[in-house]
Order: structure tokens, then sequence, then C-alpha cells
């Protein structure tokens, strides 16, 4: 018996106008870095072919949707990395590299701490428009919803720089 495969191709145009929002969030041992990774939903097919093509990004570098986290230490074969280098932050995953210029405060953060924490969601965000300033509660409602953080991968990426 044969069938047919529903995998379907990855297409890069679907994931629309991707961002990358650096964040540091205080916590009971220090600042903890973070990047939210998320679509704006305006892939020529919309925001649900958006959703499906993130989803299918990561399912395909081997992450899972849902509360479960991911240390890239435990996983070494994981294809993620992230470089900080220059003042920039370079996360790299099969198909797609992304990167943005963290505040100093993240810096040091992901300097003391050798990670940084990343959630890339499924959830499109319209109003998150790479290059523009970010209303700091609408960032905060929608990097904190459970929406958000229950349709994403969160994953502890090591922080790499270009001599090691």
């Amino acid at each position: 018996m044969t069938s047919a495969s529903s995998q379907t191709p990855f297409r890069s145009a679907d994931l629309g106008t991707l961002g990358v929002i650096p964040w540091s969030g205080e916590t009971p041992d220090g600042d903890t870095p973070y990047l939210l990774a998320y679509s704006r939903g305006d892939g020529p097919s919309g925001p649900d072919a958006s959703s499906a093509a993130i989803e299918q990004l990561l399912l395909g570098s081997g992450l899972r949707i849902g509360d479960e986290l991911v240390a890239s230490t435990d996983r070494p074969s994981l294809p993620i990395r992230l470089l900080v280098e220059a003042g920039q932050a370079v996360v790299s995953m099969p198909n797609l590299t992304a990167q943005c210029s963290p505040p100093p405060e993240w810096l040091a953060a992901v300097a003391e701490r050798g990670y940084a924490h990343l959630v890339f969601t499924t959830r499109p965000w319209p109003e998150g428009e790479p290059g523009k300033p970010v209303d700091p509660e609408a960032f905060a409602a929608f990097a904190g919803a459970e929406e958000t953080l229950k349709s994403a991968a969160h994953v502890v990426l090591a922080a790499r720089g270009l001599h090691g």
C-alpha cells in the first residue's frame, strides 16, 4: 500500500516579513536575555500560510511548538545557532537567518549568561514592523500573551562569537 505525502514543500515567501526583537527580563538570578521571532503574517498567501510556514520551519529544525524548553547545549545536532558579535545578534537555522541590534543591557546579559532564550512564535503580529519603534505596552501584551507563548518554540541558544 502506498500513500501520498501530505508534506508540502517549504516556501520561504509564505513566511512574510519576519521580525526579531531582543529584550531582557529581570529574574531572581539576574537579567535573562530573550529574543522574540515572529512573522507579520503578510506573506502572499496571508497570515494562516505564514503561521503554517513558520511551524514547518520550526518542526523541520527539530523543534516542537508549545511549552517544551529546548537547550541547544543538550542537543548539539540542533541546527539553530546564535552569533553575537559587534553589537549584533544573528539567529541562523535552515532556510532562515535573522539579525537584530540589541540594546546594551541585552548584550550585557548575554555576555554574563552565555546564552539567550529564543521564543519563535507561529502567531502573526502585524503591528510589529521591523525597523520601527515598538510600543512597550503593545510588545509586552503580545510577547506575554498565552496564545503567543503556546504557539511558539522555546530554545535556549548558546551565544557564540566569531572566535568561539
